[in-house]
């Protein structure tokens, strides 16, 4: 999986880059096909920061996180936790659309 930080009027430190990886390296437990995972930090109104979490997926699909927060840490872990719940809603509707009407669970 290919990972990017960026950052927008700000510089990132090293440890808010490892945190960030090591949040969104457990994104493709959630979607199978994540093949690119990008974080953009930058200095939000009234001193917060925003974190946009983007991750790309096979066939073309594409999943964006917004958040503000004046924590950046706080920031990360609540974009990811957002992400996660897509993700989630993501593959159940293509679980559940793979089904037949000739299988019905009881």
């Amino acid at each position: 999986m290919l990972f990017t930080i960026s950052s927008r009027h700000l510089d990132v430190p090293e440890a808010v880059r490892k945190y960030a990886q090591e949040k969104t390296s457990k994104l493709p437990r959630y979607y199978d096909s994540i093949n690119q995972v990008e974080v953009i930090i930058g200095g939000g109104q009234g001193g917060g920061f925003s974190v946009e979490v983007i991750a790309r997926a096979e066939h073309g699909k594409v999943f964006i996180v917004s958040q503000t927060d004046p924590d950046v840490y706080r920031g990360i872990d609540s974009a990811t936790r957002k992400l996660e719940q897509q993700l989630r809603k993501k593959k159940g509707r293509e679980r559940d659309n793979k089904r037949t009407d000739g299988m019905k669970l009881t």
